[in-house]
């Protein structure tokens, strides 16, 4: 039995949700680690964070984010909306915007609340089999990483893990 284990390092631009295609990336790391058979973990450990399956829709919207991202995070606004003020949503607290700041948070920094319940329905990992070789990933899948917080740019980790034989 073989592990891998390897990092991505993204950046993301604030201001709105950061889509990364991971594709390419993650099938290179399959590909070095040699494993004919097993399951390939991608995943996010930051709770603004999501991974995800989706197909690639080519077509860009004025924001440079594909049509189904776009659509994605249209729909989240809808449901979800971007925290714009203190107030808005019960998170942050008083005790967390004090934790906050002493771990050098300033308070706009903590209105993420939408970020963090984007995160939570689409979840910060995917697991998908390694047959042959190949990512099972069918025709049209396509890995992203998706930052869904919006208070400014900042350098992220995704984390590759690869089980098999």
């Amino acid at each position: 039995m073989k592990i891998t284990n390897e990092t991505i390092k993204v950046k993301s631009t604030g201001m709105r949700p950061t889509f990364h295609t991971l594709t390419e990336k993650v099938k290179e790391i399959v590909e070095v680690s040699q494993v004919k058979n097993g399951m390939c973990l991608i995943y996010s450990r930051h709770t603004t964070c999501s991974v995800m399956i989706d197909e690639d829709s080519f077509d860009k919207a004025y924001t440079g984010m594909t049509f189904l991202q776009q659509d994605l995070t249209d729909v989240f606004e809808k449901i979800i909306p971007t925290c714009r003020k203190e107030g808005q949503y019960m998170h942050p607290g008083p005790e967390l915007t004090v934790f906050a700041a002493e771990h050098g948070e300033d308070k706009p920094g903590t209105l993420n609340t939408d970020a963090h319940l984007r995160s939570s329905i689409v979840g910060r990992s995917e697991t998908i089999p390694i047959i042959e070789g190949n990512l099972e990933l069918g025709e049209f899948g396509h890995i992203y990483f998706v930052d869904f917080d919006h208070t400014r740019a900042r350098e992220r980790k995704v984390y590759v893990q690869i089980i098999g034989e």
